[in-house]
């Protein structure tokens, strides 16, 4: 029979059951250096551990008989009671997502340092796990949410009645929440078609950056600038976009240049391919420098493609090449910088201007 006076042993419990985790945790913190899982459980389940230590501890010790013997008293008890189970179940929701996002993180970690031709490989698993992650996250708090409410008798006793209307309150829910379940199915569909990875390289909204997150509603793309555009998961299933490292994340960088007739095109391909083999940025594979079209301003078109490892190398080596072919044109070839002429009915029919001093 418990009475007042187990207090002290209800105190003793909680604080032995914090410091039992807190001893646990010091031993996983020294594993830890050599055991990712142990460093990763120690990340996100310390404070969750505790709660549940604590609530634990109290739920075991603690008794209606505590409070006293009247009704009132007992009362009170009794409330203390369902209040202590509905924050046991919180809390147990809390270390169970806390301990699958630790050991997910083990697996992420792995792949994060997967390089070479396997990275796109490893970046699809990682956007899977991840979307699945939150989808179990989002699955256990539901679920614990309906326990919750199910402790209550009233809500029990009111199951029945909510039974035999749900078809018509699931279709109430599912119309009102219709964008929101649109943008989850979309999500996992981007996951599991391998049509989009975290790191992909994207052209959206004509501006280029890198996934960043994608999560069950919306995906952030980081721009080259460091800006964070953040679109809806629905917009990459119905907006077409560009993905430059779909298949690979070899790509082509492509410098146009517009230059007068006389520019003495196989020098300047010659001079191209020399400082490209002494650019570090160049993969040593493609490249060429083509006469690609005639403007009606007078001017030619020069297209240069050089190859590249990945999207950031093919940035800098076309800045690099379109920088190299301004500066080789105009102090080896200053004839053939772009000029513009006009032909007036005076110099057609070929009058001679006087020279002005000074002109």
């Amino acid at each position: 029979m418990q009475s007042p006076a187990d207090w002290p042993i209800l105190a003793i419990s909680v604080v032995g059951s914090i410091l039992l985790v807190e001893l646990v945790r010091r031993m996983l913190n020294r594993v830890g250096r050599k055991f990712a899982l142990a460093r990763h459980l120690v990340e996100h389940c310390t404070w969750a551990a505790f709660a549940v230590a604590a609530v634990v501890a109290f739920n075991l010790v603690f008794g209606p008989g505590m409070f006293g013997g009247s009704p009132s008293e007992r009362a009170v008890a009794g409330t203390i009671e369902r209040v202590l189970g509905l924050v046991t179940i919180a809390a147990v929701t809390w270390l169970i997502v806390q301990a699958t996002y630790a050991l997910t993180d083990v697996v992420l970690d792995r792949l994060v340092r997967v390089e070479g031709e396997r990275n796109r490989r490893a970046r699809r698993i990682m956007t899977q796990i991840a979307l699945v992650r939150r989808i179990a996250a989002a699955v256990i708090i539901v679920i614990a949410v309906g326990a919750m409410l199910f402790s209550f008798p009233q809500v029990r006793a009111l199951g029945a009645g909510l039974l035999a209307s749900a078809g018509i309150a699931g279709a109430i829910v599912g119309i009102a929440a219709q964008p929101t379940i649109g943008n989850v199915v979309a999500g996992l569909q981007l996951a599991f078609s391998d049509a989009l990875r975290l790191d992909d390289v994207v052209v959206v909204e004509d501006e280029w950056g890198r996934i960043e997150e994608v999560t069950l509603t919306y995906v952030v793309v980081r721009l080259w600038d460091e800006r964070r555009l953040v679109l809806p998961v629905s917009y990459f299933t119905q907006t077409p976009f560009e993905n430059w490292t779909r298949h690979g994340s070899r790509v082509l960088a492509v410098v146009f240049l517009r230059v007068d007739w006389s520019v003495p095109v196989a020098k300047l391909r010659e001079a191209l391919y020399e400082s490209l083999q002494g650019n570090p940025l160049w993969d040593q594979k493609d490249w060429t420098l083509q006469v690609t079209d005639v403007l009606p301003n007078g001017l030619v078109e020069l297209r240069a493609l050089m190859s590249a490892a990945d999207s950031p190398s093919a940035w800098d080596l076309k800045c690099d090449v379109r920088e190299f072919l301004v500066d080789y044109v105009r102090d080896n070839f200053p004839d053939a910088l772009p000029r513009f002429r006009v032909e007036t009915p005076e110099t057609r029919v070929g009058v001679s201007w006087p020279e002005f001093p000074g002109a």
